[in-house]
């Protein structure tokens, strides 16, 4: 059953655009960095979650693999940024 690992994709993957939201309103460097980086591991949690799933399910690995790229895209641009 893949419910629970959904659940767990849909929080990793919300958290990484309220997190984006409160880095983009940080007050300081520092807070924007700490939000930066949460976004970046949250982004690597969905890619977790998302090879998790297909192994349960192995029928939506055409469907995951889409997101997959994406987080891995988002992933990247959010390590990029944190290390300026």
């Amino acid at each position: 059953m893949t419910t629970p690992l959904i659940n767990q994709l849909v929080r990793a993957g919300t958290s990484v655009g309220a997190n984006y939201c409160e880095a983009d309103d940080a007050v300081s460097r520092k807070e924007f960095k700490n939000k930066i980086g949460t976004c970046k591991k949250e982004a690597r949690e969905s890619k977790h979650w998302l090879r998790m799933i297909v192994k349960a399910n192995p029928s939506s690995i055409e469907e995951a693999r889409k997101l997959w790229l994406e987080a891995k895209e988002l992933h990247l641009i959010f390590a990029a940024i944190y290390r300026k």
